[in-house]
Protein backbone atom coordinates (compact mmCIF):
# COMPACT_ATOMS: atom_id res chain seq x y z
CA UNK A 1 0.00 0.00 0.00
CA UNK A 2 2.72 2.36 0.74
CA UNK A 3 4.53 2.07 -2.61
CA UNK A 4 1.23 2.09 -4.34
CA UNK A 5 0.72 5.23 -2.29
CA UNK A 6 3.88 6.74 -3.26
CA UNK A 7 3.51 6.21 -6.80
CA UNK A 8 0.22 7.80 -6.49
CA UNK A 9 1.67 10.85 -5.30
CA UNK A 10 4.73 11.11 -7.25
CA UNK A 11 1.85 10.55 -10.46
CA UNK A 12 0.20 13.35 -8.99
CA UNK A 13 3.34 15.28 -8.87
CA UNK A 14 4.56 14.88 -12.37
CA UNK A 15 0.81 15.68 -13.91
CA UNK A 16 0.82 18.80 -11.59
CA UNK A 17 4.50 20.08 -12.90
CA UNK A 18 3.38 19.19 -16.80
CA UNK A 19 0.29 21.60 -15.80
CA UNK A 20 2.54 24.06 -14.83
CA UNK A 21 5.05 23.79 -17.51
CA UNK A 22 2.28 23.90 -20.21
CA UNK A 23 1.28 27.03 -18.18
CA UNK A 24 4.52 28.49 -18.35
CA UNK A 25 4.74 27.60 -22.28
CA UNK A 26 1.57 29.29 -22.52
CA UNK A 27 2.09 32.77 -20.88
CA UNK A 28 5.63 33.02 -22.57
CA UNK A 29 4.11 32.38 -26.17
CA UNK A 30 1.78 34.94 -25.35
CA UNK A 31 4.30 37.23 -23.98
CA UNK A 32 6.13 36.88 -26.93
CA UNK A 33 3.01 37.65 -29.31
CA UNK A 34 2.57 40.70 -27.41
CA UNK A 35 5.80 41.78 -28.25
CA UNK A 36 5.11 40.96 -31.79
CA UNK A 37 2.73 43.16 -31.98
CA UNK A 38 2.91 45.79 -29.46
CA UNK A 39 2.74 49.45 -30.96
CA UNK A 40 2.49 47.69 -34.42
CA UNK A 41 -0.02 49.41 -36.84
CA UNK A 42 -2.59 46.67 -37.69
CA UNK A 43 -5.25 47.62 -40.60
CA UNK A 44 -7.91 45.43 -41.20
CA UNK A 45 -11.01 45.42 -43.89
CA UNK A 46 -14.20 44.18 -43.54
CA UNK A 47 -13.31 45.20 -39.27
CA UNK A 48 -16.97 45.63 -38.40
CA UNK A 49 -18.12 42.49 -37.62
CA UNK A 50 -17.40 38.77 -37.33
CA UNK A 51 -13.62 38.03 -38.05
CA UNK A 52 -12.87 40.71 -38.74
CA UNK A 53 -14.04 42.87 -35.35
CA UNK A 54 -12.82 39.30 -33.48
CA UNK A 55 -9.23 40.17 -34.71
CA UNK A 56 -9.29 44.02 -33.99
CA UNK A 57 -10.23 43.50 -30.68
CA UNK A 58 -7.55 40.49 -29.82
CA UNK A 59 -4.75 42.98 -31.89
CA UNK A 60 -5.60 45.50 -29.45
CA UNK A 61 -5.25 43.35 -26.37
CA UNK A 62 -1.95 42.37 -27.99
CA UNK A 63 -0.94 46.53 -28.04
CA UNK A 64 -1.65 46.85 -30.98
CA UNK A 65 -2.68 50.18 -32.86
CA UNK A 66 -5.84 48.73 -35.02
CA UNK A 67 -7.10 50.71 -38.34
CA UNK A 68 -10.33 49.17 -39.15
CA UNK A 69 -12.23 49.58 -42.41
CA UNK A 70 -15.64 48.85 -43.93
CA UNK A 71 -18.99 49.96 -45.60
CA UNK A 72 -20.91 50.46 -42.88
CA UNK A 73 -19.22 52.65 -40.46
CA UNK A 74 -21.94 52.75 -37.61
CA UNK A 75 -20.18 48.78 -36.74
CA UNK A 76 -16.44 49.84 -37.33
CA UNK A 77 -17.52 53.11 -35.07
CA UNK A 78 -18.68 50.55 -32.23
CA UNK A 79 -15.41 48.29 -32.57
CA UNK A 80 -13.28 51.48 -32.36
CA UNK A 81 -15.42 52.70 -28.66
CA UNK A 82 -14.78 49.34 -27.86
CA UNK A 83 -11.21 49.10 -28.33
CA UNK A 84 -10.65 52.26 -27.21
CA UNK A 85 -12.45 51.50 -23.79
CA UNK A 86 -10.26 48.92 -23.28
CA UNK A 87 -7.57 51.33 -23.83
CA UNK A 88 -5.81 50.57 -27.32
CA UNK A 89 -5.33 53.02 -29.97
CA UNK A 90 -7.88 53.14 -32.97
CA UNK A 91 -9.56 54.48 -35.88
CA UNK A 92 -12.13 53.80 -38.22
CA UNK A 93 -12.14 54.12 -42.30
CA UNK A 94 -14.92 54.02 -44.22
CA UNK A 95 -13.70 52.25 -46.98
CA UNK A 96 -15.71 49.88 -49.71
CA UNK A 97 -12.25 47.08 -51.50
CA UNK A 98 -13.43 47.38 -54.96
CA UNK A 99 -12.94 50.71 -55.05
CA UNK A 100 -9.21 51.63 -56.02
CA UNK A 101 -9.79 55.38 -54.85
CA UNK A 102 -10.67 54.26 -51.70
CA UNK A 103 -8.28 51.36 -50.42
CA UNK A 104 -6.03 53.99 -51.94
CA UNK A 105 -7.19 56.71 -49.48
CA UNK A 106 -7.24 54.45 -46.47
CA UNK A 107 -4.11 53.70 -46.87
CA UNK A 108 -2.84 57.47 -46.64
CA UNK A 109 -5.09 57.84 -44.19
CA UNK A 110 -3.26 55.32 -41.88
CA UNK A 111 0.06 56.33 -42.87
CA UNK A 112 -0.35 59.91 -42.25
CA UNK A 113 -2.39 58.97 -38.59
CA UNK A 114 0.15 56.36 -37.15
CA UNK A 115 3.16 57.04 -39.68
CA UNK A 116 3.14 53.76 -41.10
CA UNK A 117 2.06 49.98 -41.16
CA UNK A 118 3.00 46.74 -39.65
CA UNK A 119 0.46 44.51 -40.43
CA UNK A 120 -2.10 44.39 -43.74
CA UNK A 121 -5.43 42.13 -43.20
CA UNK A 122 -7.00 41.60 -46.34
CA UNK A 123 -10.49 40.19 -44.56
CA UNK A 124 -13.38 42.03 -46.56
CA UNK A 125 -15.59 39.49 -48.29
CA UNK A 126 -18.65 38.07 -48.58
CA UNK A 127 -20.55 34.69 -49.79
CA UNK A 128 -22.36 35.01 -53.58
CA UNK A 129 -24.69 31.59 -52.63
CA UNK A 130 -26.73 29.27 -55.31
CA UNK A 131 -25.86 26.53 -57.76
CA UNK A 132 -24.20 27.27 -60.95
CA UNK A 133 -26.93 27.41 -62.97
CA UNK A 134 -28.75 29.62 -60.85
CA UNK A 135 -26.43 32.54 -60.81
CA UNK A 136 -25.89 35.39 -63.41
CA UNK A 137 -22.45 36.59 -64.72
CA UNK A 138 -23.04 39.84 -62.76
CA UNK A 139 -23.08 38.08 -59.46
CA UNK A 140 -19.60 35.95 -60.06
CA UNK A 141 -18.66 39.22 -61.03
CA UNK A 142 -19.33 41.03 -57.55
CA UNK A 143 -17.74 37.65 -55.86
CA UNK A 144 -14.42 38.03 -57.35
CA UNK A 145 -14.18 41.85 -57.39
CA UNK A 146 -15.19 41.73 -53.37
CA UNK A 147 -13.53 38.87 -52.57
CA UNK A 148 -10.34 37.86 -54.99
CA UNK A 149 -9.99 41.78 -56.78
CA UNK A 150 -10.11 43.73 -53.07
CA UNK A 151 -7.51 41.66 -51.47
CA UNK A 152 -5.22 41.85 -53.82
CA UNK A 153 -5.53 45.64 -54.26
CA UNK A 154 -5.71 45.84 -50.40
CA UNK A 155 -2.26 44.32 -50.29
CA UNK A 156 -1.24 46.08 -53.30
CA UNK A 157 -1.28 49.60 -51.63
CA UNK A 158 0.09 48.34 -48.85
CA UNK A 159 2.83 46.41 -49.77
CA UNK A 160 5.33 49.51 -49.77
CA UNK A 161 4.51 50.28 -46.64
CA UNK A 162 5.19 46.66 -45.19
CA UNK A 163 8.46 46.58 -46.81
CA UNK A 164 9.47 49.51 -45.28
CA UNK A 165 8.81 47.93 -41.56
CA UNK A 166 9.40 44.27 -42.37
CA UNK A 167 5.81 43.75 -41.70
CA UNK A 168 3.04 41.08 -42.60
CA UNK A 169 0.37 40.90 -45.32
CA UNK A 170 -2.84 38.57 -44.09
CA UNK A 171 -4.82 37.08 -46.71
CA UNK A 172 -8.40 35.94 -45.56
CA UNK A 173 -9.21 32.29 -47.37
CA UNK A 174 -11.76 29.93 -46.62
CA UNK A 175 -11.72 25.57 -45.99
CA UNK A 176 -13.87 26.17 -49.06
CA UNK A 177 -10.75 27.07 -51.26
CA UNK A 178 -9.71 23.53 -50.75
CA UNK A 179 -13.10 21.91 -51.23
CA UNK A 180 -16.03 22.69 -53.34
CA UNK A 181 -19.54 22.77 -51.46
CA UNK A 182 -22.36 22.49 -53.70
CA UNK A 183 -24.67 25.27 -53.86
CA UNK A 184 -21.50 27.73 -53.20
CA UNK A 185 -19.28 27.55 -56.62
CA UNK A 186 -19.10 30.94 -56.78
CA UNK A 187 -17.95 31.48 -53.35
CA UNK A 188 -15.32 28.28 -53.24
CA UNK A 189 -14.16 29.83 -56.59
CA UNK A 190 -13.58 33.11 -55.05
CA UNK A 191 -11.29 31.23 -52.04
CA UNK A 192 -9.49 29.03 -54.42
CA UNK A 193 -8.62 32.39 -56.19
CA UNK A 194 -7.59 33.92 -53.44
CA UNK A 195 -5.72 30.78 -52.40
CA UNK A 196 -3.28 30.58 -55.23
CA UNK A 197 -2.72 34.51 -55.07
CA UNK A 198 -1.43 34.13 -51.27
CA UNK A 199 0.50 31.02 -51.95
CA UNK A 200 2.17 33.22 -55.37
CA UNK A 201 2.54 36.65 -53.27
CA UNK A 202 4.72 34.51 -50.59
CA UNK A 203 6.85 33.26 -52.74
CA UNK A 204 6.98 36.87 -54.69
CA UNK A 205 8.03 38.35 -50.86
CA UNK A 206 10.42 35.82 -50.27
CA UNK A 207 13.87 37.39 -49.06
CA UNK A 208 12.43 40.57 -48.92
CA UNK A 209 11.27 40.72 -44.86
CA UNK A 210 7.54 40.47 -45.95
CA UNK A 211 5.54 37.36 -44.71
CA UNK A 212 2.53 36.37 -46.26
CA UNK A 213 0.53 34.25 -43.95
CA UNK A 214 -2.99 33.02 -46.07
CA UNK A 215 -5.92 31.93 -42.86
CA UNK A 216 -8.40 29.37 -43.88
CA UNK A 217 -11.08 29.35 -41.07
CA UNK A 218 -13.93 26.89 -41.06
CA UNK A 219 -17.47 27.61 -39.60
CA UNK A 220 -17.00 30.50 -37.75
CA UNK A 221 -19.72 32.98 -35.74
CA UNK A 222 -19.82 35.66 -38.32
CA UNK A 223 -22.76 37.79 -40.80
CA UNK A 224 -21.27 35.89 -43.97
CA UNK A 225 -25.10 33.88 -44.24
CA UNK A 226 -26.92 36.91 -43.32
CA UNK A 227 -25.32 38.57 -46.03
CA UNK A 228 -27.33 38.10 -49.86
CA UNK A 229 -26.29 37.84 -53.68
CA UNK A 230 -26.25 41.35 -53.98
CA UNK A 231 -23.55 41.83 -50.75
CA UNK A 232 -26.23 43.71 -48.59
CA UNK A 233 -26.90 43.02 -44.74
CA UNK A 234 -30.04 41.22 -43.78
CA UNK A 235 -29.99 41.42 -39.68
CA UNK A 236 -33.24 39.37 -39.38
CA UNK A 237 -31.53 36.77 -41.42
CA UNK A 238 -30.81 33.35 -39.65
CA UNK A 239 -27.29 31.61 -39.94
CA UNK A 240 -28.24 28.01 -40.88
CA UNK A 241 -24.85 26.68 -40.61
CA UNK A 242 -24.28 23.79 -38.49
CA UNK A 243 -24.01 25.10 -34.95
CA UNK A 244 -22.49 22.10 -33.29
CA UNK A 245 -19.48 23.05 -35.56
CA UNK A 246 -19.41 26.65 -35.11
CA UNK A 247 -16.42 28.65 -33.26
CA UNK A 248 -16.63 31.65 -31.65
CA UNK A 249 -15.35 34.63 -33.48
CA UNK A 250 -12.65 35.65 -30.60
CA UNK A 251 -11.55 31.91 -30.36
CA UNK A 252 -10.70 31.87 -34.30
CA UNK A 253 -8.92 34.96 -33.96
CA UNK A 254 -6.31 34.15 -31.20
CA UNK A 255 -5.40 31.11 -33.76
CA UNK A 256 -5.19 33.53 -36.69
CA UNK A 257 -3.01 35.91 -34.53
CA UNK A 258 -0.41 32.43 -33.50
CA UNK A 259 -0.10 32.39 -37.04
CA UNK A 260 0.42 35.73 -37.97
CA UNK A 261 3.06 35.89 -35.08
CA UNK A 262 5.14 32.93 -36.36
CA UNK A 263 4.95 34.55 -40.09
CA UNK A 264 3.45 31.03 -41.14
CA UNK A 265 2.36 30.62 -44.99
CA UNK A 266 -0.52 28.71 -44.47
CA UNK A 267 -3.24 28.02 -41.45
CA UNK A 268 -6.33 26.12 -41.20
CA UNK A 269 -8.60 27.25 -38.39
CA UNK A 270 -10.85 25.08 -36.57
CA UNK A 271 -10.57 21.41 -35.54
CA UNK A 272 -13.13 20.55 -38.86
CA UNK A 273 -11.34 22.47 -41.47
CA UNK A 274 -8.02 20.87 -40.52
CA UNK A 275 -10.25 17.31 -40.85
CA UNK A 276 -11.93 18.47 -44.04
CA UNK A 277 -8.75 19.89 -45.42
CA UNK A 278 -6.80 16.54 -45.06
CA UNK A 279 -9.80 14.43 -46.30
CA UNK A 280 -9.61 16.73 -49.17
CA UNK A 281 -5.83 16.52 -50.40
CA UNK A 282 -5.53 12.61 -49.47
CA UNK A 283 -8.98 11.26 -50.52
CA UNK A 284 -10.54 13.54 -52.71
CA UNK A 285 -12.43 10.80 -54.44
CA UNK A 286 -14.35 10.30 -51.06
CA UNK A 287 -14.63 13.97 -50.41
CA UNK A 288 -15.98 14.74 -53.34
CA UNK A 289 -18.83 11.77 -52.86
CA UNK A 290 -19.37 12.57 -48.89
CA UNK A 291 -19.91 16.50 -50.61
CA UNK A 292 -22.36 14.99 -53.23
CA UNK A 293 -24.55 12.92 -50.94
CA UNK A 294 -24.51 15.70 -48.54
CA UNK A 295 -25.40 18.25 -51.23
CA UNK A 296 -26.81 21.69 -50.51
CA UNK A 297 -27.81 20.96 -46.87
CA UNK A 298 -23.78 21.42 -46.06
CA UNK A 299 -24.14 25.07 -45.93
CA UNK A 300 -27.46 26.09 -47.06
CA UNK A 301 -28.16 29.49 -47.30
CA UNK A 302 -30.84 32.43 -48.32
CA UNK A 303 -29.59 32.58 -51.55
CA UNK A 304 -32.45 34.89 -53.85
CA UNK A 305 -34.35 35.90 -50.94
CA UNK A 306 -32.96 39.42 -51.16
Amino acid sequence: MALLDEQGVWRFRARSRGRVLTRQRVEQKDAMMAENFRNKVVWITGGGSGIGAALAHEFGQQGARVVVSGRRLEPLAEVVAELKGKGAEAMALGCDVTKVGELELAVEAVVERFGGLDVAVANAGFSVGGRLEELHASEWRRQFDTNVTGAAMTLRYALPHLYASKGRAVVMGSVAGTLGVPGNSAYCASKFAVRGMAQALSAELAGSGVSCTLLQPGFVHSDINRVDNQNQVHEDWEDRRPAQLMWPADKAARQMLKAIAARKREAVITGHGKVATFLAYHTPGLTQAVLARAGERLRPKHHHEA
